[in-house]
């Protein structure tokens, strides 16, 4: 029997055929058992793609809906799922065999916890890890420092309302910002959970040019949470001239889009 019956993984896919099945694959194949698995079609058109979701095994619980975006499609499928774990992952990523049984480890031992999450290797145009470091609550207000793929308990997700649509780009930075706000942290397990697509074109470059307005519209969005920033660097493993560098640099991005993206291939490993 499964060890992980009481995890949901939510597949959120518009027109990513082509990869939904090494996605789908993945989160069934977990070491001790399959989760449940709900792939969330979120109104694709692509011929290729409605051939694979009929292609799925049977044991992946297909949901379709009109087009509404990631952030209503992920919701979607949380509130079907049974599972009190809930774990997102999109279309075109895989996970690692062994990410649910490294990532449930700290929620198990700390109920306090409100998710946990592991490192990110990215495939495909780019390779290599990146270098995020582990969670830390003052970090997360100035750089998005979790992906979408963590292992969530339900009561959190349910407590801040799961992904706000309204933010559309940075939904997951916001998703976890609302969870701290709501008094759930989180922790990074020390071992490659995700593997992440890069592709040729990716959202950090085409996002690039709009991305202050958004940043501004986050801390307008939490104000009362950017408001507790000092008592947040109290808790800090960070010293002043790293959260400077925070403030500075990672909240305002204030380089070119070459550059950083020149930065994080320098980042990666």
């Amino acid at each position: 029997m499964s060890t992980h019956r009481d995890v949901s993984i939510v597949i959120t896919c518009f027109d990513y055929g082509r990869f939904l099945a090494e996605a789908v694959a993945s989160a069934l194949g977990q070491d001790g058992g399959s989760p449940e698995v709900i792939v969330v079609d979120d109104g694709s058109t692509d011929p290729d793609t409605l051939t694979a979701l009929d292609a799925l095994p049977g044991e992946a619980q297909v949901l379709r809906r009109a087009n509404g975006g990631p952030a209503r499609a992920r919701n979607t499928g949380a509130a079907a799922a049974t599972g009190e774990l809930l774990l997102m992952l999109d279309a075109d990523d895989r996970l690692a065999p062994d990410a649910l049984a490294a990532m449930r480890q700290p929620l198990d031992a700390d109920p306090g916890l409100g998710f946990a999450y592991g490192r990110t290797r990215c495939f495909g145009a780019m390779s290599g890890e990146l270098a995020f470091p582990p969670y830390d609550p003052y970090k997360l207000l100035y750089r998005s420092l979790v992906s979408v793929t963590s292992l969530v308990r339900r009561e959190a997700f349910e407590a801040v309302g799961g992904f706000d649509p309204d933010v559309p780009g940075y939904e997951d930075w916001d998703f976890y910002l609302s969870l701290l706000e709501a008094g759930w942290e989180g922790r990074r397990v020390d071992r490659v959970t995700l593997h992440y697509r890069r592709h040729d074109r990716s959202a950090f470059t085409a996002d690039r040019a709009d991305y202050r307005r958004r940043w501004r519209a986050l801390r307008a969005k939490h104000a009362a949470l950017y408001a507790r920033r000092e008592e947040l660097a109290r808790r800090s493993e960070a010293g002043a001239l790293e959260r400077a560098v925070y403030r500075g640099f990672w909240g305002p991005r204030p380089v070119p889009a070459r550059l950083e993206q020149a930065a994080y291939r320098i980042l990666l490993r």
